[in-house]
């Protein structure tokens, strides 16, 4: 095939989808370290609820930044998210004390 010297264009970064992106990945660290889902890398089941509650701090953070441009559906599936993250995070805590 040969190469006709000219690239596509490319697009500018756009920061709001990176933020997205880093919402959904600070939400998936919440639910590995709430103890909710295997660790990637070391394939266990592990809890720990103080690194649980900085990453379900992050992704709420986060999200206020992106939820302005999002549309009605996408805006209640963050909301749903945090409060999915919320309310698994207060029941391991009480799990804990019991």
């Amino acid at each position: 095939m040969e190469d006709s010297g000219t690239e596509p264009p490319h697009e500018s970064i756009d920061i709001y989808q990176v933020i997205a992106m880093m919402v959904d990945q600070m939400a998936a660290i919440a639910w590995i370290k709430l103890g909710l889902q295997p660790d990637l890398v070391t394939g266990r089941i592990e809890k720990d609820l103080t690194q649980a509650k900085v990453a379900i701090d992050i992704t709420t953070h986060l999200s206020s930044f992106v939820e302005p441009n999002l549309d009605d559906s996408d805006k209640q599936r963050i909301h749903s998210l945090i409060r999915d993250l919320r309310l698994n995070y207060v029941q391991k805590s009480q799990e804990e004390k019991s």
